[in-house]
């Protein structure tokens, strides 16, 4: 083990008052008064005793004066004769803060005594996989000033994949960053800002995923999102609402691509996972699978507990999270809603309104809440549809338990939602005669755009205040764009 050794000086304790020590100065004081009286009685009754006494005091002065002398001389040397502190010997420089914790002096300062601004990055970069490739990266990197905060490697076929998180001055421009790091060796260099939230270490960051789609199956989407960074999760189910096939199956073990990886979903059909740029490693596909595979043993789910509210005229309800499960009572609930609200609320033939059910269910595509009776019968669903950086929302209220709120309470509670998986904006397709859906989105309080195309209207809110609904459920990052839901 390495001995560190503090920069500062310990501070000398305080001594211990002795009184034999003073004892003895007493008795030296004495003895030395009794031998000058023998001596000057001695001097005085010789012949030259006068001139002697004169030479004494003379020599006794003169050796007085070159003890104070060499004493002043030496008091301004260097402890122990070593060289002058740092300080001294760079003279003139930036000024060097107050050691921190291990003895080494902190950054420079402003003037202003406040820290010098940073910023931090993500860089992600191919070098060869030989003995001081990543040396002389971290070197070229060190060279600007820039501080390492996490590192990830990526093996590949050949060479290896860095992933840097780093806090760079705030004047360091991205195209000095690339320079620099291709010259150190780097290759398919890819760089953007980060946030505070990439802090978090990625064994912390995977746990907190995996727990949170442990308890909600409608996470693993936004899970695969926020694990990946920007990328475009699509789940494509086997056949259409309609039965139509739409497409093979990828293999058992999944396949991947320069930019795609593709996984079959244990819930029927395939999940896509799209992104641009930086391509995906085997390292990314490894994780992504692990997901999948922790979602695929813990079956279906859906978080746990349920609101209980009270209507203005006194009836209870229940608001909670519904999924496939929940289908043969949603078939109950189409079977009691008029043609015309059916209509409304899926544009299409009526007949074809329970095609949509496992569909619109899936927690693949989105979340779906869903109002019960105190007997638990089923009259309100409400959808949050994936779509990017935007989320559709539907609303079915069977048509006795309409124009009592329901369609508010649930549309605010869903548009919290869309927002804590970092949607940007929630819209829904309704048509110009559906007051009610009209009603329940200018409810939200939100800006709103209208928009009317080929006799269907578009309600867009800005989700650029808090919702008023409460919040529901846990948070959840940045939403992924699985297919829009067929209408």
């Amino acid at each position: 083990m390495t001995q560190m050794t503090s920069a500062v000086p310990p501070v000398p304790k305080a001594r211990r008052h002795h009184w034999r020590r003073d004892l003895v100065e007493l008795a030296a004081v004495f003895t030395a008064v009794v031998a000058a009286d023998a001596v000057a009685k001695l001097v005085v009754r010789g012949p030259d005793g006068p001139l002697l006494l004169v030479l004494s005091a003379a020599s006794l002065v003169a050796t007085a004066a070159f003890h104070l002398w060499w004493t002043h001389r030496h008091s301004h040397a260097p402890p122990g004769g070593g060289p002058a502190p740092a300080e001294a010997v760079a003279g003139g420089g930036a000024a060097v803060g107050p050691p921190d914790r291990e003895g080494e002096p902190t950054e420079p300062r402003r003037g202003d005594g406040a820290p010098p601004a940073t910023g931090l990055w993500r860089v992600r970069t191919t070098v060869r996989d030989a003995p001081g490739s990543l040396a002389a990266l971290c070197a070229a990197l060190a060279g600007l000033g820039v501080d390492i905060l996490a590192l990830q490697t990526h093996p590949l076929a050949e060479g290896t994949v860095d992933e840097f998180l780093l806090r760079a001055p705030a004047t360091l421009e991205p195209r000095r960053l690339t320079e620099e790091i291709a010259s150190a060796g780097g290759s398919d260099i890819w760089i953007e800002r980060a946030d505070p939230h990439d802090l978090v270490d990625t064994p912390t960051r995977v746990l907190h995923l995996a727990a949170r789609t442990a308890l909600d199956a409608a996470e693993l989407p936004l899970a695969l999102r926020r694990l990946l960074g920007r990328c475009t999760v699509t789940s494509r189910p086997a056949v259409s609402p309609t039965g139509r096939p739409l497409g093979d199956l990828p293999p058992v073990e999944g396949s991947l691509e320069e930019n795609l990886m593709r996984f079959r979903d244990p819930r029927g059909g395939s999940i896509e996972v799209e992104r641009h740029h930086p391509p995906f490693t085997p390292t990314e596909f490894a994780r992504a699978r692990a997901l999948l595979a922790l979602d695929a043993r813990l079956g279906p789910r859906v978080p746990p507990g349920r609101d209980v509210l009270t209507l203005p005229e006194g009836n209870e309800i229940t608001v909670g999270h519904a999924d496939q499960r929940d289908i043969p009572a949603a078939r109950e609930l189409h079977a009691r809603c008029s043609e015309r609200t059916l209509r409304q609320r899926y544009h299409g033939p009526v007949a074809d309104a329970d095609r949509y059910l496992d569909h619109l269910l899936s927690p693949r595509f989105g979340r779906t809440l869903a109002v019960r009776t105190a007997s638990g019968r089923l009259v309100a669903l409400g959808h949050l549809l994936w779509d990017g950086e935007e989320t559709e929302v539907a609303l079915l209220v069977e048509d006795a338990w309409q124009r009592r709120g329901i369609g508010s309470e649930l549309l605010a509670r869903l548009t919290a939602l869309a927002q804590e998986a970092g949607s940007r904006r929630v819209y829904a397709v309704t048509q110009p005669g559906n007051n009610g859906m009209v009603t329940a989105m200018r409810s939200l309080g939100l800006p709103l755009d209208h928009q009317l195309e080929e006799g269907t209207l578009v309600l867009t809110a800005a989700l650029d205040t808090v919702p008023t609904g409460p919040p529901t459920g846990p948070p959840t990052g940045p939403g992924p764009a699985p297919e829009r839901a067929d209408r």
